[in-house]
């Protein structure tokens, strides 16, 4: 080997690891936008974290249509980010096209199972931390009944709503639980007046605390039961401040985590299957200072306790994908 060939090699070594150094990971957020102060939120705030934490930096992007799920994977992958996380079920599709194309570029979707080699798929317990909020409301309730709004009628959001119809009957067996989803596109995501509409027809039937599952639409549920004087509950982030003393509580969905998690791990991070519940802190409800006033000690007692059991395994929440079906709840 010449000098010459030995000096080559040694620049070619050193361009690859100053690529390799300089890959960043990526987030492509959801239809809803990044500030939907819901999920897309959550992870948001999972990657800034990881940001605020290393001193790196990550790309990101905020689709606009259906039809850049594909474009954004592939033109973050041809630029060599990684990983590259989604927020959402619906890149199920697009990554099932992409990830076989880039076999050296690690992928997390979050809320849907992608089988392929270099894929992390993350799945949450919804129904547990949906059955803890919806005994809050059967006990905070004093009509006796309580109401659910969803975004897009899938049976993911049927998932919550059977969880949280669940939790209420536990507390209450005679309870009402209206349940009302906001559409079956994605612009159900993102359609606060819609989630305002519901919100006011339930209150017409009675419900005196309302949970949301619905994006950023959701943001439309809280602030009309705020207006009419009822309590709501919050979902995927803590949204207990959007209106304080207002937001019975909030289904905690740590997205945070997940998105958090995948950055950490990096290209090293281990593929496959990964479901995140009480068990491993996946899910919960939000207590601070802006609900505090409305959680009475025997609520939290009553609620921990059947965290415990769930995570512990002697309490079972029936999940809707299961089986497409919820044994309290009609759709």
């Amino acid at each position: 080997m010449t000098m010459m060939q030995k000096f080559l090699g040694a620049t070619a070594a050193l361009a690859l690891s100053a690529g390799a150094a300089l890959a960043e990971p990526a987030l492509i957020f959801d239809l809803g936008g990044k500030f939907d102060k819901s999920f897309n939120e959550a992870a948001f705030n999972g990657a800034k974290r990881w940001a605020d934490e290393t001193g790196n930096s990550f790309r990101e992007i905020e689709l606009q249509s259906e039809a850049q799920r594909e474009q954004a994977l592939r033109r973050f992958a041809e630029s060599g980010s990684n990983p590259i996380v989604m927020a959402g079920f619906a890149f199920a599709d697009a990554l099932g096209q992409v990830a076989a194309d880039y076999p050296d570029t690690k992928f997390t979707i979050i809320d849907m199972v992608v089988d392929a080699p270099n894929v992390r798929s993350v799945v949450f317990n919804e129904h547990e931390g949906s059955y803890l909020v919806g005994m809050m409301a059967a006990q905070a309730s004093e009509s006796g009944t309580v109401g659910f709004i969803g975004g897009m009628d899938i049976p993911l959001i049927r998932k919550f709503a059977c969880g949280y119809a669940q939790g209420v009957k536990a507390v209450n067996a005679d309870a009402t639980v209206i349940a009302n989803m906001t559409g079956t596109t994605p612009a159900a995501w993102n359609d606060p007046v819609k989630g305002s509409e519901l919100t006011k027809a339930q209150i017409s039937q009675g419900a005196d605390v309302v949970y949301a599952a619905a994006g950023g639409t959701g943001v439309g549920v809280l602030q009309t039961a705020a207006d009419e004087d009822i309590l709501s509950i919050g979902v995927d982030s803590n949204q207990n401040y959007l209106h304080s003393g207002k937001v019975l509580t909030s289904m905690m969905k740590r997205v945070d985590n997940a998105v958090f998690q995948a950055f950490t791990d990096g290209v090293d991070m281990e593929t496959g299957f990964n479901v995140m519940g009480l068990a491993n802190g996946g899910v919960g409800y939000a207590l601070d200072e802006h609900n505090a006033a409305l959680v009475s000690d025997e609520m939290k007692a009553a609620v921990d306790t059947a965290s415990a059991e769930i995570a512990g395994g002697t309490l079972t929440v029936h999940d809707y994908m299961s089986d497409d079906s919820c044994p309290v709840l009609n759709f």
